[in-house]
């Protein structure tokens, strides 16, 4: 490919608006456009890049069994209502009708249609089976941002896998996880495996490979010492003990004006470890009262998975006076009978205690958990912090912030028996299939390597994914035996499959340089006459900057080596 019939429009700056590096350098290399929030058109290097990955990925899944197929993306919702998640999805679905009233929805997910397949598999004979397709998805995110990282239009690798049995499961969701590290290992990204929530998913276990990034928008919990991780929404800690003193044989109720929240509390002598926080929510509607300590944070990640709620919010100021008398600020659950009343297991077992006595401006002192609050269930709530203790080793617990790559989930037989995707075992026994399954998200992949391989030129692709993997530059493109020995090595190079990108710009050698720079191709050749006097040119690798003078007749041998 000559440069001067490429289309791509390198700009010098970023858009004002572009705070991830990866949507600052994709738009400066020429690489996509917004269209609108969240809707990026792919240009020609950009799409290089994803055939790439796409490749990569299409490898793994067929080493390991997979059979691509394709799945319609504008589906009708009823099979959203019979999975009950047409409504679960809440706003992040898009939803339409036909010009005949029917409801449908542009795919989010794909559970439900791949399931619907799955009921003409008859027989265990028939399995195992492992399906994926890469296909455009559609979430309506609040607020898309970072570019690629965030979006409401996108491609995905989705896979199922249907067995007869939690083994058999348990199988494929190991050749998934090992396939998935192959994938990463290829794109050059450092994924850690982490524990995950399910979330709307549903499902017992699910991991999700997460690479370390400073724009990463998840938060995932490390011990450096034994390797534990998990996500936060997943993450436990081992804390310490704490010894309550002994408290009084009733509560008290003590005067709190102006007083609104735990710090409040503490400063006039209730150490906030030693408070009870209540918070409210509204439960699939029903109004119920969660408690942490004091000093930690619920993570309603955790209290949607614990309670498998479809529809979860706090309760609105009016519903908590409602139903409890008080104002935040003043809540608690002593006393309380016809609520139900969800705590966290830091709290099992404390005394002497203080909370909100569900009346404006006062507390009640000398709580005993176990005698004064009615706990329907005890919970993993709190939100692990770093520095915790590990559970695992006893190890410091560090918080990273990381960009989610990929994520597998043992589904189940929950969409399987919706579907009536049922097969007879060997025992003659009809069982429903049980499903797993796994996810990439393609330009997702495109920008985290970016993300992680860029330095202030630009990007550095790897070159199994590089858009190009030569190019070459020529400084002069009116010396007729610089565009001579160019287009032998260009033909050359590209008769044995590689990749190379001819820059045949009447440009300044700079302007030359930092575009190859900014677009970031493996290996840059660059061919001057004052080189070929010499019976020389130049070999750069982007990776390391490193220029080599390499004789005329040894360069695509020397080039075939860097990019092999």
């Amino acid at each position: 490919m000559r440069w001067t019939s490429f289309f791509s429009p390198t700009l010098r700056d970023a858009p004002a608006d572009a705070e991830a590096i990866s949507h600052q350098l994709l738009v400066r290399g020429g690489f996509i456009r917004q269209l609108h929030s969240g809707h990026y058109t792919l240009l020609p290097l950009a799409f290089r890049v994803r055939k790439k990955i796409i490749q990569i990925v299409e490898d793994e899944m067929d080493a390991i069994g997979g059979q691509e197929v394709q799945m319609p993306t504008l589906q009708p919702s009823s099979i959203w209502k019979e999975s009950g998640r047409w409504e679960s999805m809440g706003e992040i679905m898009f939803r339409l009708e036909d010009r005949h009233g029917s409801e449908a929805a542009l795919g989010v997910t794909a559970e439900e249609i791949f399931a619907t397949v799955a009921n003409e598999i008859s027989s265990y004979k028939q399995l195992p089976q492992m399906w994926y397709q890469i296909h455009t998805k559609y979430r309506d995110e609040a607020r898309p941002k970072s570019g690629l990282l965030r979006v409401r239009e996108f491609t995905m690798k989705d896979a199922y896998s249907f067995d007869v049995d939690e083994s058999g499961l348990d199988e494929a969701f190991e050749k998934q996880h090992q396939a998935y590290i192959k994938i990463f290992e290829r794109l050059d990204l450092d994924v850690v495996p982490v524990e995950a929530s399910s979330g709307n998913m549903g499902g017992s276990d699910s991991i999700e490979f997460m690479v370390r990034a400073e724009s990463g928008e998840d938060d995932v919990l490390i011990c450096g010492k034994c390797g534990y991780a998990a996500n936060i929404e997943k993450a436990v800690s081992e804390l310490s003990d704490i010894v309550d003193e002994s408290g009084p044989e009733v509560v008290e109720k003590f005067s709190t004006p102006e007083i609104r929240t735990i710090a409040a509390l503490a400063e006039i002598g209730y150490p906030s470890e030693t408070q009870i926080k209540t918070m409210v929510y509204m439960i699939d509607g029903q109004v119920t009262l969660v408690l942490v300590r004091g000093d930690h944070m619920i993570n309603e990640q955790k209290l949607a998975d614990a309670t498998q709620a479809v529809n979860l919010r706090p309760a609105s100021k009016n519903e908590t006076m409602e139903n409890l008398g008080a104002f935040p600020g003043s809540l608690g659950a002593v006393g309380v009978a016809d609520l139900p009343v969800l705590a966290d297991h830091a709290l099992n077992g404390r005394t002497n205690m203080t909370t909100g006595a569900n009346e404006d401006d006062y507390h009640l002192s000398g709580v005993n958990i176990e005698r004064d609050i009615n706990v329907s269930e005890w919970l993993d709530l709190r939100e692990v912090q770093a520095g915790e203790a590990c559970v695992s080793c006893g190890g410091e617990l560090d918080l990273v912030s990381t960009i989610e790559s990929g994520h597998i989930f043992k589904l189940g037989s929950k969409y399987a028996e919706v579907f009536g995707a049922k097969v007879l075992d060997e025992n003659g026994v009809n069982k429903p299939l049980v499903m797993g399954s796994y996810g990439i998200g393609i330009e997702r992949a495109m920008a985290t390597i970016v993300e992680t391989h860029h330095d202030d030129k630009g990007i550095v692709w790897p070159v199994s994914v590089a858009p190009f993997h030569v190019v070459i530059t020529v400084v002069q493109v009116k010396d007729d035996e610089s565009m001579r020995i160019a287009e032998e090595i260009y033909g050359s190079l590209t008769g044995t499959g590689i990749e190379v990108l001819l820059d045949d710009r009447d440009a300044r050698p700079g302007v030359k340089f930092a575009d190859a720079e900014l677009i970031g191709v493996p290996v840059r050749v660059t061919i001057g006459p004052k080189g070929i006097a010499d019976g020389v040119v130049e070999v750069t690798p982007r990776k390391d900057g490193e220029t080599n003078l390499v004789a005329i007749d040894d360069v695509v041998a020397h080039v075939t080596d860097l990019v092999r």
